[in-house]
């Protein structure tokens, strides 16, 4: 559909150049075209073109009133839209028809439609004068639709053919998984975004480049879950404020503040990304909530009960369990793990991150990688008790202090190791390490142990399916915002495991509901992401669910056990997956 418009009007718009380069209107001369050669078939070219656009443009009425997809609101001007952009093919068909009957040219094959257009006409009875009578008022006509076309533009749906353009040339080029640093933060001014005046340029530019399309909305797991959000209606009420406050002065008090939303409606966004990779604009609501989130914790206090003892145990305690820091390393035991030496290099930094080191069954599978990168002779260390979070939870949440005072103090103990790559089991940790600690200074090879599994498994051969049927879910920080797919399923395949995909996988994967500091906070029973994840992986007849992310395989277990599925299906680490299978 958006190809047939696109490369319709393009090639309708650079028809009707060259016709106006023919007639002295902005040039004291004419540059004519000799009506043959490579003229008479662009000339069948541009035919072609209207009849193209004029598909598109019935493919999205058809769209708007037959299929009618639950995320496509329609306001008057999708219609207007439809209507003026058809009418300038339309218009135009029957003035090149026109002027067939009047002057039949010779060339008058090469514009098919225009000539079919004629003969119909000429068999309803238009003479060649009626024809050359008609001609001159319909080219005013049809003028006058191409001016209304343009003055329209700012003030409806088509001003996006120039805003969207210009958003996408001057978005933000960092990576999906990262998130803006307020610089200076101690003597930052702004802290967050409380009015439509605190945020930047380029993301009031990013408010108007909003299409409506509403694929934000039909890809974000909190709107299908039921929630109560949309990243829709998070832009266009963005976008609305800043009309109202900064383009029409409607608000004659000049308020612009953003309490447009009630206190929990920033809480309800997991951070996947989902709406980010699906917006054809490049417009980033994830941002915006960030920024949101930020004023809320830095400046005004007011936050959901759960995030703000999440985020007092981070400053406390160092970790957003709330448990004591000596507990950190506990969960060695007994185990024989390498501890780094200042004075010897290593092959693999081992980051566990908090989860494995505070979250019961998270300690499980800290424990069984390190047998299992023992077992495969991987010259690794890890830090065990001196590890420190890597500060994501506190961004996801808005407090950019704790995590830039975290990320200062990890790379710190860093630079005083020496070790060719930092491997993590966490996605979370993966993201942070790898995109958003370079802003700090750190420049360190970041994998995820997947990567390292799979790079260490290729020259085994792949096992006899002869094990139980498990599905892969794809953590949204490994997968969606970074784009590791392979690895895991590459390392899977090597198992017994008859693996099978669920309806959302790789780049379109449904949210485990854990992200943006979700782990933390009370949902309504009735609309939980990882009820729904969990519905998905059932459906597709798995036994198994395997996980590479410690919040992914809580949040797993948490759903299994809501819905009651302990005989039905489990959930397991890749780590434990692989283990127990060479066992």
């Amino acid at each position: 559909m958006h190809f047939l418009i696109f490369w319709g009007m393009t090639l309708l718009t650079l028809g009707h150049i060259v016709l106006l380069m023919q007639m002295a209107l902005f040039l004291p001369f004419a540059l004519s075209f000799p009506r043959s050669g490579l003229y008479l078939v662009f000339e069948t070219i541009s035919d072609f073109a209207g009849l193209a656009l004029l598909l598109g443009l019935g493919m999205a009425l058809f769209r708007r009133l037959v299929l009618r997809p639950k995320f496509l609101d329609s306001r008057w001007d999708d219609y207007y839209a439809i209507l003026v952009l058809a009418l300038i093919p339309l218009v135009g068909y029957v003035n090149e028809a026109l002027r067939i009957i009047a002057t039949a040219p010779d060339w008058a094959g090469r514009s098919p439609i225009g000539k079919l257009t004629a003969t119909l006409f000429m068999n309803a009875g238009i003479t060649v004068e009626q024809a050359a009578n008609l001609h001159d008022p319909l080219v005013i006509i049809h003028i006058g639709i191409g001016v209304l076309f343009l003055i329209s533009i700012p003030y409806t749906k088509l001003k996006h053919l120039f805003v969207t353009p210009i958003n996408i040339l001057f978005r933000d080029r960092k990576e999906n998984g990262e998130l803006s640093t307020i610089q200076d933060i101690e003597t930052a001014e702004l802290l967050g975004a409380g009015t439509i005046e605190e945020f930047s340029t380029p993301q009031l530019m990013s408010f108007d480049a909003c299409l409506r399309c509403g694929r934000c909305e039909d890809a974000c797991p909190a709107a299908a879950s039921g929630m109560d959000y949309s990243p829709r209606k998070l832009i266009q009420t963005l976008r609305d404020t800043m009309q109202n406050s900064l383009i029409t002065p409607l608000a004659a008090n000049g308020n612009s503040d953003l309490n447009i939303f009630d206190t929990d409606y920033a809480w309800s966004c997991t951070t996947c990304g989902a709406c980010i990779v699906k917006c054809p604009a490049f417009v980033n609501p994830v941002d915006q909530i960030i920024e949101l989130r930020r004023y809320q914790v830095l400046t005004t206090g007011k936050m959901p009960k759960t995030v703000g003892e999440t985020l007092r145990n981070m400053e406390r305690q160092g970790n957003p369990w709330g448990l004591p820091a000596q507990e950190r390393g506990k969960w060695v035991g007994d185990l024989d793990l390498p501890y780094p030496d200042p004075d010897k290099k290593v092959d693999v930094l081992l980051f566990f991150g908090c989860a494995m080191a505070f979250d019961e069954r998270n300690k499980k599978i800290a424990r069984n990688i390190t047998e299992l990168l023992t077992n495969m002779d991987i010259d690794f260390a890890a830090l065990g008790e001196d590890e420190v979070c890597c500060g994501e939870t506190a961004r996801r949440m808005g407090h950019e202090y704790v995590f830039q005072v975290m990320a200062e103090e990890n790379i710190q103990i860093f630079d005083g190791f020496q070790f060719e790559r930092i491997v993590t089991p966490c996605p979370h940790c993966y993201n942070t390490l790898k995109n958003e600690y370079p802003s700090f200074g750190a420049n360190f090879e970041v994998m995820h142990i997947s990567e390292l599994l799979n790079e260490k498994m290729s020259n085994m051969t792949s096992s006899t399916k002869n094990g139980s049927t498990a599905t892969f879910h794809d953590p949204c920080y490994l997968g969606r915002l970074n784009q590791q797919f392979d690895d895991s399923r590459a390392v899977l395949n090597k198992s017994r495991l008859n693996t099978v995909e669920m309806k959302n996988s790789k780049m379109d994967s449904f949210c485990c509901g854990g992200g943006g500091g979700q782990m933390w906070l009370e949902t309504d029973s009735e609309t939980r992401i990882n009820h729904a994840r969990l519905e998905q992986a059932v459906e597709a007849g798995a036994e198994t669910v395997i996980t590479a992310c410690p919040y992914c395989l809580t949040m797993f277990e948490d759903a299994i056990g809501a819905k009651g599925f302990q005989d039905k299906i489990r959930v397991l680490d890749i780590t434990e997956a692989i283990k127990e299978d060479w066992e």
